[in-house]
């Protein structure tokens, strides 16, 4: 069966990613323990989202699938909240 993960809007991949890897961040699978460098937070104010670029993609090969589940857990959970609180306002 064929996978298709194709974006609806193909601009929120960025979007997206640096949510990714702030979410990383926060529970501490991505950053100075990992040679991330700077706290994502800080870091997107400088125009920069933990060492992603379009360019080079941190290599985060050493997480288990436990972990990444996580990330993508809270990535739902943020992205329904966002949806919610733009429905009822």
């Amino acid at each position: 069966m064929a996978r298709n993960n194709r974006k609806i809007v193909p601009e929120s991949r960025n979007m997206l990613k640096q949510m990714q890897y702030e979410i990383a961040s926060e529970f501490g699978l991505y950053g100075a323990g990992y040679g991330g460098g700077a706290d994502t937070e800080f870091a997107s104010e400088l125009g920069t989202t933990g060492g992603y670029s379009q360019m080079s993609t941190p290599y985060l090969g050493q997480l288990t699938s436990r972990e990444n589940g996580s990330v993508g857990g809270e990535i739902t959970k943020r992205l329904v909240k966002q949806a919610e609180q733009s429905l009822f306002r």
